[in-house]
């Protein structure tokens, strides 16, 4: 493998993880995110399913990229993901009943998850199988560790302790106490929120220009390299 191929590979799989993190950059899949965060338990059985289906689509979803007529690769593609969807529940209702019953419809409907369809079409369908493992491979990864953290802030602060599958990880002093609410409805969307801000501000992003520059346009994102609105491109 030349070093610019290996450089690609790296930069490919990094990207699912910071830049283009699906949960706190891309915004994708917060429903069963919001969901399923209650526990650390939760946040990496999800993790770990997601990762599965990912990797699995992402081989036969780039197999037949040359073989898929263009006008019904989304079926296609969604008949890929459900199979593999339809593997997991088995896997988990099988070994790990538990869990099943706690992540719920949750797991079925990963065959829905943006996350996963959108890889599948704008990546894995334009691309060999092996970089497209890797995209899978660093997405995935992505997604369970935004899903660790929420599910660990809300579950620490919620419960006062941090349990991974009955072995307790961290626990709070014992004058500490827990606000229930973080691992109730309202808790998630807090807690979402707050991290969202933070690595907003981590991150340096400017948010009053921004905002002044999208008003200037009418509201509308800009593509730098094309000096023009996104929207229609009728302004120089």
């Amino acid at each position: 493998m030349s070093k610019n191929k290996s450089n690609k590979t790296v930069a490919q799989f990094f990207k699912g993880i910071f830049k283009e993190n699906p949960i706190f950059i891309s915004a994708l899949g917060l429903c069963p995110t919001l969901a399923v965060t209650t526990s650390l338990d939760n946040a990496v059985g999800m993790g770990l399913s997601v990762i599965f289906v990912l990797i699995f689509s992402a081989i036969f979803v780039s197999s037949l990229r040359k073989t898929t007529p263009s006008n019904v690769r989304i079926p296609v593609f969604i008949i890929i993901i459900a199979t593999f969807v339809t593997i997991i529940q088995f896997i988990l209702k099988g070994f790990y009943p538990a869990l099943d019953e706690s992540l719920g419809i949750f797991i079925p409907l990963i065959v829905v998850n943006c996350i996963i369809l959108g890889r599948a079409e704008s990546f894995a369908s334009k691309n060999k199988i092996f970089i497209s493992i890797i995209d899978a491979i660093g997405t995935g990864i992505g997604f369970m560790l935004a899903l660790i953290l929420i599910g660990g802030i809300r579950e620490l602060i919620g419960t006062g302790k941090l349990l991974l599958f009955g072995k307790q990880l961290l626990s709070l002093s014992a004058g500490f106490e827990p606000f229930s609410i973080a691992v109730l409805a309202p808790g998630a969307l807090l807690t979402m929120g707050l991290l969202l801000a933070l690595i907003n501000l981590l991150s340096g992003v400017d948010w009053k220009k921004q905002m002044s520059h999208a008003e200037g346009h009418g509201g509308d994102s800009v593509d730098k390299s094309h000096k023009t609105c996104s929207s229609c491109g009728g302004c120089k």
